[in-house]
Protein backbone atom coordinates (compact mmCIF):
# COMPACT_ATOMS: atom_id res chain seq x y z
CA UNK A 1 0.00 0.00 0.00
CA UNK A 2 1.51 3.13 -0.65
CA UNK A 3 1.76 5.69 2.20
CA UNK A 4 1.87 9.83 2.42
CA UNK A 5 4.85 11.17 4.43
CA UNK A 6 3.70 13.92 6.83
CA UNK A 7 5.82 15.84 8.94
CA UNK A 8 3.88 17.65 11.89
CA UNK A 9 5.18 20.82 13.42
CA UNK A 10 6.61 18.71 16.45
CA UNK A 11 9.08 17.27 13.81
CA UNK A 12 7.05 13.90 14.42
CA UNK A 13 6.65 11.81 11.30
CA UNK A 14 3.74 9.52 10.52
CA UNK A 15 2.64 7.97 7.41
CA UNK A 16 -1.13 8.24 5.76
CA UNK A 17 -2.76 6.22 3.43
CA UNK A 18 -2.04 7.93 -0.17
CA UNK A 19 -6.01 8.06 -0.73
CA UNK A 20 -8.81 10.46 -0.06
CA UNK A 21 -8.76 13.12 1.51
CA UNK A 22 -5.26 12.59 3.16
CA UNK A 23 -3.41 14.68 0.07
CA UNK A 24 -5.64 18.10 1.70
CA UNK A 25 -4.86 16.57 5.55
CA UNK A 26 -0.91 16.64 4.66
CA UNK A 27 -0.92 19.95 2.72
CA UNK A 28 -2.87 21.15 6.27
CA UNK A 29 -0.38 19.85 8.98
CA UNK A 30 2.77 21.24 6.32
CA UNK A 31 1.28 24.45 4.96
CA UNK A 32 -1.81 25.83 6.90
CA UNK A 33 -0.50 24.61 10.89
CA UNK A 34 2.61 26.74 11.06
CA UNK A 35 0.68 29.70 9.17
CA UNK A 36 -2.14 30.00 11.27
CA UNK A 37 -1.31 28.15 14.12
CA UNK A 38 2.20 28.51 14.83
CA UNK A 39 3.42 26.91 17.31
CA UNK A 40 0.08 24.64 17.90
CA UNK A 41 -0.13 20.94 19.17
CA UNK A 42 -1.97 18.18 16.86
CA UNK A 43 -3.95 16.63 19.29
CA UNK A 44 -5.57 14.04 16.60
CA UNK A 45 -4.98 13.88 13.19
CA UNK A 46 -7.42 11.61 11.14
CA UNK A 47 -6.48 8.73 8.19
CA UNK A 48 -9.01 8.51 5.54
CA UNK A 49 -8.11 5.03 5.18
CA UNK A 50 -7.74 4.17 8.70
CA UNK A 51 -10.19 6.18 10.76
CA UNK A 52 -8.09 6.93 13.49
CA UNK A 53 -4.15 7.99 12.98
CA UNK A 54 -2.67 10.19 14.92
CA UNK A 55 -4.56 10.70 18.52
CA UNK A 56 -3.45 12.77 21.74
CA UNK A 57 -6.15 11.36 23.63
CA UNK A 58 -4.75 11.67 27.33
CA UNK A 59 -3.77 15.62 26.09
CA UNK A 60 -7.55 16.13 25.08
CA UNK A 61 -8.28 15.03 28.20
CA UNK A 62 -6.63 16.97 30.23
CA UNK A 63 -8.48 20.31 28.26
CA UNK A 64 -11.64 18.39 29.00
CA UNK A 65 -12.60 16.37 25.68
CA UNK A 66 -13.35 12.79 25.88
CA UNK A 67 -12.54 11.33 22.65
CA UNK A 68 -15.75 9.39 22.16
CA UNK A 69 -14.36 6.74 19.25
CA UNK A 70 -17.89 6.45 17.98
CA UNK A 71 -18.18 10.08 17.67
CA UNK A 72 -17.52 11.73 14.57
CA UNK A 73 -14.03 13.53 15.05
CA UNK A 74 -12.80 16.53 12.48
CA UNK A 75 -10.08 15.35 9.92
CA UNK A 76 -7.47 17.87 12.55
CA UNK A 77 -7.49 19.11 15.65
CA UNK A 78 -4.94 21.81 16.76
CA UNK A 79 -4.50 22.73 20.22
CA UNK A 80 -3.24 26.33 19.85
CA UNK A 81 -1.76 26.45 23.50
CA UNK A 82 -0.56 30.70 23.53
CA UNK A 83 -4.49 31.43 23.04
CA UNK A 84 -6.21 28.04 24.81
CA UNK A 85 -8.08 27.76 21.77
CA UNK A 86 -9.10 24.31 19.78
CA UNK A 87 -8.87 24.11 15.97
CA UNK A 88 -11.45 21.69 14.21
CA UNK A 89 -10.49 21.52 10.89
CA UNK A 90 -12.28 19.47 8.18
CA UNK A 91 -10.68 18.64 5.00
CA UNK A 92 -13.31 18.56 1.80
CA UNK A 93 -12.67 16.29 -1.02
CA UNK A 94 -15.80 14.32 -1.13
CA UNK A 95 -18.03 15.23 2.43
CA UNK A 96 -18.83 18.68 2.87
CA UNK A 97 -17.90 21.78 4.90
CA UNK A 98 -18.52 22.84 8.39
CA UNK A 99 -22.36 23.59 8.05
CA UNK A 100 -24.46 24.77 10.33
CA UNK A 101 -25.34 21.08 11.01
CA UNK A 102 -21.65 20.30 11.34
CA UNK A 103 -21.00 22.56 13.74
CA UNK A 104 -23.82 22.14 16.10
CA UNK A 105 -22.21 18.42 16.16
CA UNK A 106 -18.65 19.62 16.68
CA UNK A 107 -19.58 22.17 19.56
CA UNK A 108 -21.60 18.80 21.37
CA UNK A 109 -18.43 16.91 20.52
CA UNK A 110 -16.46 19.64 22.07
CA UNK A 111 -18.38 21.03 24.37
CA UNK A 112 -17.27 19.73 27.13
CA UNK A 113 -13.60 21.20 26.52
CA UNK A 114 -12.41 24.32 28.53
CA UNK A 115 -10.46 25.62 25.07
CA UNK A 116 -12.48 27.65 22.71
CA UNK A 117 -13.19 26.53 19.27
CA UNK A 118 -12.64 27.60 15.77
CA UNK A 119 -14.30 25.64 12.96
CA UNK A 120 -11.97 25.61 10.20
CA UNK A 121 -13.11 24.32 6.49
CA UNK A 122 -9.96 23.12 4.42
CA UNK A 123 -10.55 22.94 0.50
CA UNK A 124 -7.66 21.96 -2.55
CA UNK A 125 -8.84 24.70 -4.40
CA UNK A 126 -10.95 27.37 -4.91
CA UNK A 127 -12.94 25.42 -7.66
CA UNK A 128 -13.49 22.80 -5.23
CA UNK A 129 -14.80 25.32 -2.49
CA UNK A 130 -17.34 26.72 -5.05
CA UNK A 131 -19.40 23.62 -4.92
CA UNK A 132 -19.91 24.05 -1.60
CA UNK A 133 -19.86 27.83 -0.57
CA UNK A 134 -24.12 27.65 0.12
CA UNK A 135 -23.39 25.40 3.01
CA UNK A 136 -20.65 26.90 4.58
CA UNK A 137 -21.43 28.01 8.42
CA UNK A 138 -21.25 31.50 9.56
CA UNK A 139 -18.84 32.48 12.08
CA UNK A 140 -16.35 29.85 10.54
CA UNK A 141 -13.18 30.08 8.99
CA UNK A 142 -12.28 28.52 4.96
CA UNK A 143 -8.67 27.89 3.96
CA UNK A 144 -7.75 26.77 0.33
CA UNK A 145 -4.08 24.95 -0.32
CA UNK A 146 -3.81 26.42 -3.69
CA UNK A 147 -3.36 30.19 -1.68
CA UNK A 148 -2.21 28.99 1.31
CA UNK A 149 -1.31 32.36 3.10
CA UNK A 150 -4.90 32.68 2.62
CA UNK A 151 -8.14 32.57 5.01
CA UNK A 152 -11.27 33.41 3.71
CA UNK A 153 -13.97 34.57 7.19
CA UNK A 154 -17.29 33.98 6.84
CA UNK A 155 -18.55 36.78 9.37
CA UNK A 156 -19.18 37.09 12.73
CA UNK A 157 -17.22 39.55 14.62
CA UNK A 158 -14.19 38.00 15.40
CA UNK A 159 -11.23 36.73 12.74
CA UNK A 160 -10.17 33.61 13.83
CA UNK A 161 -11.59 32.82 17.01
CA UNK A 162 -13.92 31.54 19.29
CA UNK A 163 -17.15 32.61 19.67
CA UNK A 164 -19.11 32.14 23.31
Amino acid sequence: MVLLPVKLPSGKKLSLTAGGQNKLVKKIVEEFCPRFTPGGVIAYLGDAGRKQRHVEAGYLERLGVKIDEHGKMPDVVVHLTEKNWLVLIEAVTSHGPIGLKRHNELKTLFGTGRAGLVFVTAFLTRRAMTKYLADIAWETEVWVAEAPSHIIHFNGERFLGPYE
